[in-house]
């Protein structure tokens, strides 16, 4: 059976903050509001873990809009899928990955309509073999049952007549410590952490390897573990 490798999707195989800011920068010229609160914006946002309904709450306060948080989220969605991107060198790893006989696949927490449609539009639905999106499943990571879903949904069978268990070749990458590296722990899996130039800061748990971007990653997951 091919090795897993799961992956994050906002902040590890797509763009989401430099999008976020694309998004920041049009809300506040198409306004007329001051540019500089582009960095009350990216601080308000949290790396998108700050829920929207209370960001868009927070702008009708701020600047005194009578948009109502429907048509502000709307909006934000929209944006924000035609400005994400999945840049070349992350589609490039991952088609060494495979080419090398890895199984690939996504698990993200968020909203089916916008996760869906980003995988989609960056090209990600033909590199990888199958994907969960918490909504969808009523699951978020950390939990385990939602990377046993994606191993599934990949094509990995969970229970091996050697014995051997899926996740002795299995692997998570992602960003969030709490969601994609706990995670991984609590399901049993190998980890791969983006640092994104941060230390690591947890005291609990600590991920496999480290790198410093998505391809680094890759790379030292098929070196430590060959197809």
């Amino acid at each position: 059976m091919p090795p897993l490798m799961l992956f994050d999707l906002d902040n590890t195989l797509v763009d989401r903050n430099m999008a976020f800011k694309g998004w920041a920068q049009r809300f506040l010229a198409e306004h007329g509001f001051d540019p500089r609160d582009l960095a009350w914006l990216a601080t308000l946002d949290c790396g998108g873990y700050f829920p929207r309904p209370a960001l868009f709450g927070a702008l009708r306060s701020r600047y005194g809009l009578r948009t109502s948080l429907e048509e502000l989220q709307d909006e934000y969605t929209r944006t924000m899928t035609a400005l994400i991107r999945c840049p070349p060198a992350h589609a490039k790893a991952l088609l060494t990955a495979r080419e090398k006989g890895w199984v690939l696949g996504i698990v993200t927490n968020g909203a089916v309509g916008p996760q869906e449609a980003k995988i989609r539009r960056t090209g990600l639905a033909d590199l990888v073999d199958g994907w969960v999106v918490s909504e969808a499943v009523a699951i978020d990571k950390p939990d385990p049952r939602i990377f046993r879903m994606a191993a599934d949904r990949c094509g990995i069978p969970l229970r091996r007549r050697n014995g051997a268990a899926w996740t002795e070749r299995s692997w998570m990458v992602g960003d969030h410590p709490p969601a994609d590296i706990a995670g991984a722990a609590l399901a049993g899996l190998n980890s791969a952490w983006i640092e994104h130039g941060r230390p690591w800061a947890e005291l609990g748990y600590r991920p496999t390897l480290s790198a410093a971007d998505l391809p680094e990653a890759v790379d030292r997951i098929l070196a430590a573990t060959p197809a």
